[in-house]
């Protein structure tokens, strides 16, 4: 099971130390509300933990599917390895 990450909406609570974590199948709901404090709540996009051995060479990222951006300048990241995603992308 994920564990994700949620955080109050509203900013800190003194209650979760301003997030918690949760494990949850992917299938259930999000939190709306925290379970210690009540507060409005949203869930965070977290790092992914990978663990083992594996290569973030640029034929390893390639096989496996994923792509990897590089930053060029204030904003905007280039496409250094994979196929998937657009060649530049830039930062709103």
């Amino acid at each position: 099971m994920p564990l994700y990450e949620y955080s109050p909406s509203a900013g800190h609570c003194e209650q979760c130390a301003g997030k918690f974590e949760v494990f949850q199948r992917i299938a259930d709901e999000k939190l709306t509300q925290c379970p210690k404090c009540g507060q409005p709540c949203e869930r965070q996009i977290s790092r992914v933990a990978l663990g083992g051995k594996f290569s973030t060479s640029e034929s390893a990222i390639k096989s496996s599917g994923f792509t990897r951006y590089q930053k060029a300048e204030n904003g905007v990241y280039e496409r250094t390895a994979g196929s998937g995603g657009p060649e530049i992308l830039y930062r709103d």
